[in-house]
């Protein structure tokens, strides 16, 4: 069977929906969880050797590629899965995963002029494997689609989707599921949407009539991502 591994930086970020169209597709998924407490972000337990796996999905977080309270972590992540890339493993970066896969080969996070939060359209170029959407959003931060690289998708805020060989990177969370979009919620995000005039109970009931038709365009993405050309197995 083929493995897939999959980096969890904490308890809030599983791999989720795309991580049971992995599943569906033959891959039998390894967890390495960075943080035992997002309370307490340092890790000095090392990565597993990327080039060991057939492909390495890497999950979001609340922290930023540019905090210093990642120091211990962030930039051993980032050599890592610049070696993935580099040897040929394919690569999904989602939300923090897709900034960290555009820091490792040459593009850069900033702090965005507007954070996004909750359901959004996005302008894309290949709406057959990027649909529209609407896809989750929940960051603070954005990246710089790296040299040659291409954007696939976009909105005003910022690059959402590229591609640049056999790895891809999303701004937006296509794992997104009710189930996970609640723990974010009561897990103590409710407070923040309420600061941005976000209402926390229309997230909960936007993500649960937007699961079918997200859990679709995940998978023609998942596909696109495996396969180069959105067609599946």
């Amino acid at each position: 069977m083929k493995r897939a591994l999959v980096i969890e930086h904490d308890e809030d970020g599983p791999a989720e929906g795309v991580g049971e169209r992995l599943v569906e597709r033959g891959y039998e998924l390894e967890v390495f969880r960075v943080m035992d407490d997002r309370d307490d972000p340092v890790s000095t337990t090392p990565f597993p050797d990327p080039t060991d796996y057939d492909v390495i999905l890497v999950t979001g977080s609340p922290q930023s590629v540019t905090d210093e309270a990642v120091a211990s972590w962030v930039g051993r992540e980032i050599d890592m899965v610049r070696t993935a890339h580099e040897a040929g493993v394919p690569v999904l970066g989602l939300c923090f995963g897709g900034q960290l896969l555009a820091t490792a080969l040459g593009g850069e996070v900033t702090r965005s002029d507007m954070p996004e939060f909750g359901w959004v359209e996005v302008e894309t170029d290949r709406p057959d494997v990027v649909a529209p959407g609407p896809w989750f959003e929940w960051h603070y931060d954005r990246f710089t689609v790296p040299e040659g690289a291409v954007e696939v998708a976009r909105n005003a805020v910022s690059p959402q989707v590229f591609r640049i060989g056999h790895s891809v990177g999303t701004q937006f969370h296509p794992e997104i599921t009710p189930r996970l979009a609640r723990f974010w919620i009561e897990g103590g995000g409710a407070e923040d949407l309420r600061r941005h005039d976000v209402d926390p109970r229309a997230m909960i009931a936007e993500s649960e009539s937007h699961a079918e038709g997200n859990r679709a365009r995940a998978d023609a993405l998942v596909d696109w991502f495996l396969d180069g050309d959105g067609t599946g197995s």
